[in-house]
């Protein structure tokens, strides 16, 4: 069990956060994401978060002064980078499809919990973006990018701006029309029935 002294209350008069290690800080974000996907946004609060945690409600006010920011900092701490290079531009879509799967499930369960509080709070709302939605585009375009450079594909293909819409698209809109999550086996399946074929590669 970690140790609970960083969790105690500063004195009286202190202005400074508390001093929490990286390790507690992220055992935070860990309950705070976990009771989102099992809860909902609404069902969250900083005292259920604190009983979880074993911490004092007050330690929680003072590093994130209220939940939307609580959330906002538990998101950022989940974004994710991804390097897929496998030298070829269909088996980079493959790949980024497959690691994709992998996490859908999380990932989809996260951004339904927030649909309805992100839009009416611009930081849950950007951070949301940043953990969830910005890296896999940036990954896409950079394979995509490179996939260019290597000739594999012509820079003005007219597909090519569509990807990111494809792939980001059916991973999160599965689990509303077929009540499934879109899987690895799914979403390589897709690349290869819809993807690849409209860039023209096999």
């Amino acid at each position: 069990m970690t140790s609970q002294a960083a969790d105690r209350p500063e004195p009286a008069g202190s202005s400074r956060r508390s001093k929490i290690t990286p390790e507690r800080e992220q055992e935070f974000y860990d309950a705070v994401l976990e009771q989102l996907r099992e809860c909902g946004y609404d069902s969250v609060t900083m005292e259920g978060i604190a009983a979880s945690t074993r911490c004092s409600k007050s330690t929680l006010y003072r590093q994130w002064k209220t939940k939307p920011q609580f959330v906002a900092a538990a998101l950022r701490s989940h974004r994710r980078t991804r390097c897929i290079d496998t030298g070829s531009l269909a088996d980079d879509l493959r790949e980024a499809a497959r690691a994709a799967g992998e996490l859908s499930g999380r990932d989809t369960r996260l951004l339904q919990a927030l649909a309805h509080a992100a839009p009416q709070d611009p930081e849950l709302k950007r951070a949301l973006r940043e953990a969830l939605v910005e890296p896999e585009i940036a990954a896409l375009k950079e394979i995509i990018r490179r996939g260019v450079e290597r000739g594999e594909v012509p820079a003005d293909h007219p597909a090519l701006e569509y990807i990111p819409a494809q792939m980001f698209g059916v991973l999160r809109i599965r689990p509303v029309l077929e009540g499934e999550d879109a899987d690895p086996e799914y979403l390589v399946r897709f690349v290869e029935a819809a993807v690849l074929p409209a860039l023209g590669l096999t």
